[in-house]
């Protein structure tokens, strides 16, 4: 399945150009589609989709302007207009295709071929941390996903012993001593951990419920299995003991 974004000023051309992707293929979905030029750059400097539908003619920048804009061009861009003037100058700024509009479904057919060919041989660092994410989620079951230290580690909830917060990093804490800083505010990772095995006791710790020993009631404090202290908050405790 192709990940991709769109980009055109006109929201009825939006909706336009994303009905026929979807319905003219089964191998297109749309992770994300934009009339803001410049939400779509910052959207795009931060996430690699597969592809772009980028249009041409837009007020603010057009879409030439739009690609030189980006801080980096890790994915394949096809650029789609109503107006075939376009296509040389569109393969000549690092679109791999342009579609015309309507879209020709052949001419779909042989667009996606083109964006596979270039996936297959421009594999990022981003693309094959997406694609180890998707292994991961399909053959690994509820193994957790950590990036750190320009890694990925999956790792078992079970592993895990409480999370803590330091402003915007978080340090989850292993069963076997070890500690993994993360640069994502404690609401990121706690996000990430399976809501029926993780809970927020407090603004700065998250802790895995399997690993709760003991509750102080009259102190306001979990003991975990390791024998570390966690405080309950005052505004958590209800949630808290609704959960035990």
């Amino acid at each position: 399945m192709i990940e991709a974004v769109l980009v055109d000023d006109e929201a009825k051309a939006l909706e336009s150009l994303s009905w026929e992707l979807t319905n003219l293929s089964d191998e297109v979905k749309i992770i994300a589609s934009f009339t803001d030029a410049h939400e779509a750059i910052n959207f795009l400097d931060n996430n690699t989709p597969d592809c772009l539908f980028l249009d041409i003619e837009m007020p603010v920048m057009d879409g030439f302007q739009f690609i030189k804009s980006l801080k980096k061009v890790n994915f394949p861009i096809v650029i789609t207009t109503a107006y075939n003037q376009y296509a040389l100058k569109a393969l000549k700024n690092e679109a791999i295709d342009y579609l015309l509009k309507p879209i020709d479904t052949d001419d779909l057919n042989e667009t996606i071929r083109k964006i596979k060919k270039y996936n297959s041989k421009n594999i990022s660092v981003e693309r094959l941390e997406k694609i180890l994410l998707n292994f991961n989620a399909k053959a690994l079951n509820k193994k957790i996903s950590i990036n750190t230290d320009g890694k990925l580690i999956f790792l078992e909830s079970n592993e895990i012993l409480y999370a803590e917060s330091d402003g915007n990093y978080t340090t989850l804490y292993l069963e076997d001593g070890h500690k993994l800083v993360l640069t994502k505010k404690l609401k990121e990772v706690n996000q990430m951990l399976p809501s029926d095995s993780f809970f927020r006791i407090h603004n700065s710790y998250v802790v895995n419920l399997e690993k709760i020993k003991e509750f102080l009631k009259t102190d306001g404090y979990v003991v975990l299995t390791s024998g570390q202290k966690i405080p309950v908050s005052r505004q958590k405790k209800s949630d808290f003991l609704d959960l035990l």
